[in-house]
Parts: C-alpha cells; structure tokens; sequence
C-alpha cells in the first residue's frame, strides 16, 4: 500500500521533529556562552543580546571572548566574522533552492541558515519550493527558540557549575556530531581531514583567519575530487 503523500502540515512537524533531536548537543554549548559572558565581565543582558543579534553561537563565544580579554573591537569583530564566514559557503550551497522561494523568505530564511539547519535542509533540496520552505521555517524556528531560551538560562546556571566540571568539550562535540551527519563516503572523509589538518596547522593566524584557509582548501579538494570522480 501506497502512504500517502506529506502535507505541508506533515513538513512543518518533520522539520520540528528533526531539529529537536539536535538541539540535544548544544545545550552543553548554550551553558559555555552563559560562562563566556559572565566570564568576559559584559552586562549579562548585553552579552545575550548577541544571540538574537548574530544567531551563531561560535561567533557570539569567539567576538565576547576577545572583548573579555582585552581585544579591540574591531580585532573582536574582525575574528567573529572569519569564524561566520563559513556560513557564506552554506549560502553558495543553498543558492538554487533559495532562488525558487518568495522574496520575503529570501531576505528573512538566510538569517536562519546555522550548522544545524544547513545539515538538516541540504538534503532536502529536491523537494518543491512550498514543501522546503516549511520544513526549514519549521527547523529554523525551533533552532532559534531553543537559542535564545537556553542561552538565557545559561547566564544563570553557567556560573554555578563546579568549577572543576569542564564543559568547553561541548564546542567540538557539537560540531562533530554535525560533521558526522554530513560525512557519507570517503570523498568527504578526505576533505574533513584536509580541512582538520590545514585548521592545525594554521591555528596561530590572526583572527581565527586559519578556519577560513581551511575552509577554502576544503572547498578546493572536493572540487578536485569530484572533478575526478568517474562518469
């Protein structure tokens, strides 16, 4: 028996679905950005407001971080921008579905386009425009209420977590677990560890500016290997 097709009902709720399940990682990282800002010696209200602001949490950890330690506002912001640079390749990827979509929701979607959406939404590209445009609100929505939710409470709990209890694992926990959603056979197996490789190598540029090499490098060695790849 045939099921019957999804409804854009079906699609909001797939897309909630969906995220929630990686909501379930970051929520170690929401507790470091309390932390950071606490730690950075910002008003508590003035460090949130990054979240609704830039929603990219490595970006608001990384541009409060430096400000804490001294670092001009503009090297501080120069940095938060490397870090979120990767979201331009996202856009790159993202591009023809977007072409596809209202105007309105090709101003406003971007703004949502985090790690977690990109890794849930880039495989849903082939669906019809209507269908994708609900399924990623309905992702992106979640993400972002999950944010600023739990970036709030992490202003309050962070500062009474033991001391000796280190949560800083959970930056690249988060992160791994997305690449690893991402990874599917070996070409991409090889561009991660080019591109992990090039990051430690280059750990010591200015502003964060070796992720974005990396990034760029990695780029380069997909390409080359699906250049390559037999037709």
């Amino acid at each position: 028996m045939n099921n019957p097709p999804m409804t854009l009902s079906d699609y909001r709720r797939r897309g909630v679905l969906d995220a929630l399940v990686l909501t379930l990682p970051a929520i170690p990282f929401a507790l470091v950005f309390g932390l950071t800002v606490r730690e950075s010696g910002l008003a508590a209200w003035l460090g949130w407001s990054t979240a609704p602001i830039m929603f990219s949490g490595a970006a608001q950890i990384t541009l409060i971080t430096l400000i804490g330690e001294g670092a001009s506002l503009a090297a501080a912001a120069t940095a938060a921008l490397v870090v979120g640079a990767r979201h331009l390749f996202y856009s790159f990827s993202m591009a023809p579905v977007m072409q596809q979509q209202p105007s309105w929701f090709r101003w406003c979607g971007p703004y949502m386009l985090i790690d977690q959406v990109f890794a849930l939404c880039v495989d849903k590209r082939h669906l019809p425009a209507a269908e994708f445009r609900h399924y990623y609100l309905a992702a992106g929505a979640t993400f972002w209420s999950f944010w600023m939710v739990f970036t709030a409470l992490g202003l309050f709990v962070g500062p009474v977590i033991p001391q000796g209890l280190d949560i800083s694992f959970a930056t690249p926990v988060l992160f791994m677990g997305l690449l690893a959603t991402a990874i599917d056979g070996w070409r991409k197996v090889v561009v991660a560890a080019v591109a992990m490789a090039v990051t430690l190598a280059l750990l010591d540029l200015p502003s964060r500016s070796g992720l974005l090499l990396a990034v760029v490098v990695g780029i380069a060695v997909g390409l080359i290997l699906e250049w390559r790849r037999p037709s």
